[in-house]
């Protein structure tokens, strides 16, 4: 059943977030306000992933949740960029190498029932090392992650961060990677 929208209004807002209040109504009568966070720039991200050295991954602090894990290159697409040129960019900027060539694994949305966020998940076959990252402060540490490793970082909770456990995750699924 589709919900009816009789619009919305803003309570805040900034270049990375808006949030709203949308006046709905669920088919049989309820009407209410729902709060809605409207992100207006998308993400990209990418599994980087080389036969012989494993995964591309960062080891970085998020403040937010004040948490340590793993996590793929990814950020957010600029005016003009398509989501493919984004995650080639973020990877670049992030971590030093240029991604290979990029396969589209999957775009989803990590919390619809909150927040219009979209992510939009590469699979890069290989990099090629072009220099130090132009955006050091991302990351403690940037290292080639043995495949043998990864599902036993996924499984002690050393990737916390829904972007890259979708990613990762997705890829070991459905990419046919080597384990």
């Amino acid at each position: 059943m589709r919900w009816t929208v009789h619009g919305e209004r803003t309570l805040y807002e900034s270049d990375w977030v808006r949030l709203v209040v949308v006046d709905v109504e669920v088919p049989g009568g309820e009407r209410f306000e729902h709060h809605v966070v409207r992100v207006p720039r998308r993400a990209a991200g990418t599994v980087v992933h080389d036969p012989d050295r494993g995964l591309l991954l960062l080891w970085r602090h998020r403040f937010i949740t004040d948490t340590w894990g793993w996590e793929i290159p990814a950020g957010g697409i600029e005016v003009g960029e398509t989501p493919e040129e984004a995650a080639v960019r973020e990877t670049i900027e992030e971590t030093g190498w240029a991604a290979g060539p990029l396969r589209h694994l999957v775009t989803y949305q990590p919390s619809n029932g909150l927040s219009d966020q979209r992510f939009h998940l590469y699979l890069a076959s290989g990099a090629t090392h072009v220099g130090s990252p132009s955006d050091p402060g991302e990351a403690e540490r940037i290292e080639w992650v043995p495949m043998a490793d990864v599902r036993a970082i996924a499984e002690r909770g050393e990737m916390q961060d829904g972007l890259s456990l979708t990613a990762v995750l997705y890829a070991l699924a459905f990419a046919h990677l080597d384990v």
